[in-house]
């Protein structure tokens, strides 16, 4: 069989890899773009910093962690929403060459303990609190030893033995528990660190110049944690490399300079953000806007049309929460004058989603981006020329100097363009293996090859349809089906907003389909005497109130007629399950957007008292 016809792509170019580190870029932007805006970020205080103050700040900052004994190699964990320090940090990382472990900020105690003791953190940054999170109080509580610390001394935890230092960030003047210029008992302040740097003088910016020059590309330049879906979360290490080239490409992709403005919606915990928003930045000279330190629709509507954003970042939740926001209307014009590009990704984009992102939100050159945190993450780009079918049903095609291929899942082999199954990447861009874990390591990486897990099928012009993930499929009675073609169907009726799709457990057909369903404004779910996922008497309530207010009412019979006829019989929904705001349900989603298809499951079988049965076998 001819390689053209086997689903096999390699993204050839002219342009080579660079060889640069996280610190190299840091310095480059100085040097290029010193007095520009490099970032604005709002919240607690709003700060703006230029690439030169970035820079200053940075090598200031990794000459205090070398003052309070951190080591090349050691490992700096952040732990906190969207701040100013949040991208300081990550620059003195680089700068004194240690390894930045980026911790989610949604932890609670033990799953913090856990990622602290799995890499061996020895300094935490922190914040004090954001929103019901009490941060401070967590640690407190993990490592007790704190009440009797002497300051300035490092920590002696039995929870956490590799924990040293804690550098607590400024807390906010109304904040009850932490006011701007204190820190708890065996902490350090953020303005500690700061100071640090500046009594080591000359001699410390010396040394932290000269560690910079030391780190090669290849080295480990942070660490992040998967989700953790299925067993413990995994630290994925990622290089200089894979994370300098994925951003300098993919922001070449969306032809991003240095008059750009992105909106940062997702947290800097995680690579979207991290990657395809600041260090492309970076790279490129363009300014970073942070509307909020979490992600708040109204305050990144709001801050994007004011500071004139023409580059948008989020995943399809945050588009979708943004253009359905009450004030969204407001705001809509000033998007549609300036935006121009950015990236939708994290989770598989809907085809209607797409569309109007490109024409109401006036990102017409918008790209789609896919990818996994252990590809630094981005494998796949559309390009902005692409036509729309090509950004609306595909994740485009392979980023350059990036292998990628579509194999059988059972005997490992390329099937033909058009064929469905896993996809696999190789290249630069592959993680250097989970952090002290070389088991799952080996399970997750063939012969160079990072298995994704997701499933898709090559086109003869070398885009990339995803169409789910392999253990999102849905196995009714031997027939494999597709969530993704039942969402993208269910998109196209005019009262849903969102809709997610996943297998419940069935005595007959071992599985069937529920579709989780929020309606759009001017919409109200409604039930019927035959709907075995019935709303409840609240809801009921809430349905003749709606009806007052003359809403249409939608119930699961109606989206079944709709479907009824237009999609194959085993595909049409069983079970529909309304999500109600009013109610104060929404998706269950991770910190950055992403869906949790497995709460989903777990959720819809336990409200329907379904009893889990053995899969039937696939005939993939």
């Amino acid at each position: 069989m001819s390689s053209k016809t086997l689903s096999y792509a390699h993204g050839t170019s002219t342009t080579p890899l660079l060889s640069s580190t996280i610190a190299d870029l840091l310095d480059d932007a100085k040097e290029q773009f010193g007095d520009r805006e490099a970032l604005a970020c709002f919240g607690a205080r709003e700060t703006r910093m230029t690439f030169g103050q970035l820079h200053a700040e940075a090598e200031r900052v990794a000459a205090g962690f070398l003052a309070l004994g951190l080591q090349p190699g050691d490992r700096v964990g952040i732990w906190s929403p969207n701040r100013p320090e949040w991208l300081v940090t990550m620059m003195a990382a680089a700068k004194a060459n240690l390894i930045l472990v980026s911790v989610n900020p949604s932890y609670r105690k033990d799953e913090l303990q856990y990622a602290l003791n799995k890499v061996g953190v020895k300094c935490l940054v922190t914040t004090p609190r954001h929103k019901a999170s009490m941060y401070a109080r967590i640690l407190q509580e993990l490592i007790p030893e704190l009440a009797l610390a002497t300051l300035g001394e490092p920590i002696a935890s039995a929870a956490v033995p590799s924990l040293e230092r804690i550098v607590i960030l400024p807390g906010a003047q109304e904040d009850p528990d932490l006011m701007v210029d204190s820190a708890p008992d065996g902490m350090l302040r953020w303005a500690d660190v700061e100071a640090a740097g500046d009594a080591a003088g000359e001699a410390g910016v010396r040394e932290v110049r000269e560690l910079a020059n030391l780190v090669e590309m290849g080295d480990p330049a942070g660490i992040q944690f998967t989700s953790g879906t299925t067993g413990s979360p995994k630290g994925v290490t990622l290089t200089h490399q894979g994370l300098v080239n994925n951003a300098y490409f993919v922001g070449q992709g969306m032809n991003l300079g240095s008059e750009d403005v992105m909106l940062g919606c997702p947290p800097l915990y995680h690579c979207l953000q991290q990657v395809l928003g600041q260090l492309a930045g970076l790279l490129r000279g363009a300014k970073c806007v942070y509307p909020a330190e979490g992600f708040d629709p109204l305050a990144s509507i709001r801050h994007g049309a004011e500071e004139g954003v023409t580059a948008i970042y989020g995943t399809p939740t945050m588009y979708i929460a943004m253009m359905d926001h009450p004030k969204w209307s407001e705001y809509a014009a000033r998007f549609r004058s300036r935006a121009r590009t950015g990236v939708a990704a994290g989770s598989i984009v809907p085809i209607e989603l797409m569309r109007r992102i490109m024409h109401d939100m006036g990102a017409a050159e918008l790209t789609i981006c896919y990818g996994m945190t252990e590809t630094s993450p981005v494998s796949f780009q559309t390009a902005i020329s692409d036509p729309e079918w090509a950004k609306c049903e595909t994740v485009g095609r392979v980023i350059p100097h990036v292998e990628a291929k579509i194999v059988d899942p059972h005997a490992r082999r390329i099937v033909p363009r058009g064929v469905r199954g896993e996809l696999m990447t190789r290249g630069y861009l592959v993680m250097k293996g989970y952090w002290n874990d070389e088991e799952q390591t080996a399970q997750s990486i063939e012969d160079g090859w990072m298995k994704t897990g997701d499933l898709g099928s090559m086109t003869e012009d070398g885009y990339v349809r995803i169409e789910g993930r392999s253990k999102d499929l849905v196995i009714r009675g031997g027939e494999n089906i597709s969530p993704r073609e039942i969402e993208d169907y269910l998109y196209r009726h005019d009262a849903i907003a969102e809709v997610q799709v996943v297998a419940v457990p069935d005595a007959k057909m071992g599985e069937e389909v529920c579709a989780w369903v929020q309606l759009r404004e001017g919409f109200t779910a409604g039930c019927a005497d035959d709907d075995p996922y019935s709303l409840d008497a609240e809801a009921d309530e809430a349905v003749v109130a709606a009806i007052n207010d003359q809403n249409t009412v939608v119930t699961a019979a109606d989206l079944r007629g709709f479907c009824k006829g237009n999609i194959s019989h085993h595909k049409v929904p069983r079970y529909f399950r309304f999500v109600r705001p009013h109610l104060g349900e929404s998706f269950p989603t991770t910190v950055t957007g992403k869906i949790q298809k497995y709460v989903m499951r777990d959720q819809a079988a336990k409200e329907l008292g379904l009893v889990e049965e053995a899969r039937p076998g696939s005939n993939a």
